[in-house]
């Protein structure tokens, strides 16, 4: 998912939470629990950070924050803490909340989120938190789960170069390839920056047996404001 402003990435975001509504709406479950991961955009908090908050609040009313799956996840890692710091002004979490408000509602179920903001983005440590969320996951094999992964794609380059750029970082997440994800981001200098959720969002797929990666919708700022000169690359993909 992407993160921006809803004038220029909320189309976008939308391909991926119809698919998550497909999904979700099907399941006799009666709740639904989202764990959304966010890059932290302005260096607060721990490294790898839960939200302490009981609850999040949006326009369209509050959302509890899972403290059991929370606190699983940190039982499953040494690199993960639950504080507020790192959530204090970060974004790329909270726009996905009215999305997920939305879906629930229309499905009828109760949602809870799992809120993890990552200022650290090594390959290392997707694969190591990666590892506690699939761990963590086995102890609610009977819960519905959503995983989210929230970043933006190359900024500020020309539309061209931009969604180059982009195309090559999508083809990896189709593959689950998340070597190739890293090898990419090095050598074209791609400007993503959420590329750890995504990382740990595919590594999650890939070890819950998912086998590809589909691209629902890739599109740039410049398709929304005509100005290709400098534009930010987002996409929604869905895990199969």
């Amino acid at each position: 998912m992407p993160h921006a402003g809803y004038t220029y990435s909320g189309s976008i975001a939308a391909h991926s939470y119809l698919a998550a509504f497909d999904s979700i709406s099907g399941s006799r479950s009666d709740s639904v629990t989202a764990i959304i991961l966010g890059p932290n955009h302005y260096g607060l908090g721990s490294g790898i950070s839960l939200s302490s908050a009981e609850s999040w609040e949006t326009p369209l009313g509050d959302v509890r924050v899972d403290a059991d799956m929370a606190e699983r996840i940190q039982d499953n890692s040494e690199i993960v803490d639950i504080e507020g710091e790192a959530h204090a002004r970060e974004h790329s979490i909270e726009v996905q909340v009215p999305f997920l408000q939305f879906i629930s509602s229309t499905a009828r179920k109760q949602l809870s989120i799992v809120p993890i903001s990552m200022m650290l983005q090594d390959k290392e440590t997707c694969e190591m938190l990666s590892k506690a969320i699939l761990a963590s996951l086995k102890s609610f094999q009977d819960s519905l789960n959503l995983i989210i992964g929230s970043s933006d794609l190359t900024h500020y380059e020309a539309q061209e170069d931009a969604s180059r750029k982009d195309a090559k970082l999508l083809s990896s997440i189709k593959e689950l390839n998340v070597s190739a994800l890293y090898g990419s981001i090095e050598r074209m200098n791609i400007s993503a920056c959420g590329y750890g959720p995504m990382a740990v969002t595919t590594l999650v797929a890939k070890g819950l047996g998912f086998q590809e990666g589909r691209v629902l919708k890739h599109a740039t700022s410049g398709d929304v404001t005509g100005d290709v000169s400098s534009v930010v690359g987002y996409s929604a993909v869905e895990f199969k």
